[in-house]
């Protein structure tokens, strides 16, 4: 009779530690690029392999989608600050007001304009506490996680919060460990040798000096390199008893463009001139990078049990003066950049990998944006979304990583809005707001109430402007983006000549 008690108690024993195994909660690699184009890769998201994506070489992109899914619809805000309040709030940015890119207490960043003055955005990014002036008061995707049992990792860019508020400090909106992160949202350097920007001017710190490196500095170890490591020595440290999540939030491939010089020479050899060759070999050094995770999962026997999640913050940087003189050419089909309401400002690459979930090598062209990332990666750790001061706006986009092949039940509609002045010009760069609908997408520009409307299905490039020739399709998406844009009580430009806000798109 104890044999068969200790038989019957084995049994049990051994059943429940596997269903727990089965249940136990992912884990969560958050993989974030900054300014990386929809085209700096060696992973096609259009149609057809391109001349750019010979030209990268990002082969653990390539492992990654060959495991996972390629989103080829997917959009960011088209500058950094409102992508990652996006996130990490799953709200939009017309909502949360967080529109252009944050750094100093309550100053403004945004470029003069002729005709234009600009609203009083939320300057200070977001808050988890409420009160604080300019700002979203909102909980994050790290402390809801946190709050379900997370441990929480933030390495690289943060850019949450101006300097001197409480999301300066990732650690005040959920993230257990901070490695790196602060309020600037680019790196004075990637060198180590220039100490990753860590200067002195006037007696003062310069406010972009990537902190918390100093064992580094120096050392001929480039700043992605140095992330990684650190990052992984994290996941070394951690508490295995619980899941984790690790944001790790590159600078890469942000300006300063600098050579790594890991891998500059063969792109030179390639035959590309100094500029293309140094920015190739900084997408080549974040590639690495999402290697070096991916190995490190497998070796410690974490891959089935761990999610990744690779995006970027918006597109690429096309703007000619920040290359030396050169413009930069790597986003297309797509047209302009970094700060356009075109494609190119505001579709990024994304892949998914989920094991047991995710299909190999699978596609999804279903339109995705970046607020979605918050109620995806909740459903996906199985915590229920919890009252927040926020309203989400974000949709779990977790059903099209087991079929990518599933059409939307309607034709849903993703918005922006931009009523600022991002400095660079070029074009679809300037204050806008924006719609698409289905393959409709219409841009509205605030300086002269100018709508364009382009069909993405047969022109990505966004070449032919449609407007006037489907003046019906103008007004629905007109109406749409002007009801959307009110109901969220969304910020629009004033005019200098009568002190007015720019009128509604759909009031033209």
């Amino acid at each position: 009779m104890k044999k068969l008690k200790r038989l019957v108690f084995l049994v049990i024993f051994l059943f429940s530690n596997s269903i727990s195994a089965q249940t136990k909660a992912p884990n969560i690699v958050l993989f974030l690029v900054d300014d990386m184009g929809w085209q700096d890769t060696s992973v096609p998201f259009a149609k057809e392999i391109t001349d750019n994506n010979r030209k990268f070489r990002t082969p653990n992109m390539e492992k990654l989608a060959a495991k996972g899914v390629k989103f080829t619809s997917a959009y960011a805000s088209s500058v950094c600050s409102p992508s990652r309040i996006s996130l990490f709030t799953g709200s939009n940015a017309a909502r949360h007001r967080v529109t252009n890119w944050t750094l100093h207490k309550n100053q403004k960043v945004d470029e003069k304009h002729p005709i234009l003055n600009f609203p009083e955005w939320n300057v200070n990014g977001m808050s988890p506490e409420p009160g604080i002036e300019k700002t979203f008061h909102a909980q994050s995707l790290a402390q809801i996680l946190k709050n379900a049992g997370y441990q929480t990792i933030h390495t690289g860019k943060a850019h949450f919060g101006a300097i001197g508020t409480p999301a300066e400090n990732p650690i005040n909106i959920g993230f257990q460990i901070n490695i790196a992160g602060h309020a600037a949202g680019g790196p004075g350097s990637f060198l180590g040798e220039e100490n990753y920007g860590n200067k002195i001017f006037n007696g003062e710190k310069s406010v972009w000096g990537v902190p918390g490196l100093d064992k580094y500095h120096g050392t001929q170890t480039y700043l992605t390199e140095a992330l990684t490591i650190e990052a992984l020595n994290a996941l070394d440290k951690r508490d295995s008893n619980k899941p984790f999540f690790l944001y790790l939030s590159h600078y890469a491939v942000h300006v300063p463009i600098a050579k790594d010089k890991r891998f500059y020479q063969k792109y030179i050899d390639q035959g590309l001139g100094e500029k293309e060759a140094t920015y190739a070999a900084m997408v080549e050094g974040m590639d690495k990078s999402l290697g070096d995770v991916m190995d490190y999962l497998q070796s410690n026997n974490l891959e089935e049990n761990t999610i990744i999640l690779f995006m970027s913050d918006n597109g690429g940087l096309s703007a000619s003066n920040a290359l030396g003189g050169e413009m930069h050419k790597h986003n297309k089909p797509l047209n302009s950049g970094k700060g356009s309401a075109y494609e190119g400002g505001i579709r990024v690459p994304m892949i998914v990998y989920w094991p047991g979930k995710s299909k190999p090598m699978s596609v999804c062209d279903q339109y995705v944006i970046v607020e979605d990332f918050f109620p995806t990666i909740l459903e996906m750790a199985a915590v229920n979304t919890p009252k927040t001061p926020q309203i989400i706006d974000g949709k779990s986009f977790a059903i099209f990583i087991s079929n990518p092949n599933k059409k939307h039940n309607s034709q849903r509609s993703l918005y922006w809005n931009f009523p600022n002045n991002w400095g660079p010009t070029g074009p679809g760069i300037g204050p806008s707001a924006t719609i698409r609908k289905g393959n409709w997408k219409l841009i509205y520009y605030y300086s002269d109430q100018r709508k364009e409307l382009f069909n993405l299905q047969e022109d990505i490039g966004e070449l032919k402007d449609l407007a006037e020739l489907n003046p019906k399709i103008t007004n629905s998406l007109s109406k749409d983006l002007g009801n959307y844009l009110r109901k969220v009580n969304a910020q629009r430009p004033i005019s200098k000549t009568s002190g007015n806000a720019i009128k509604w798109p759909d009031e033209n």
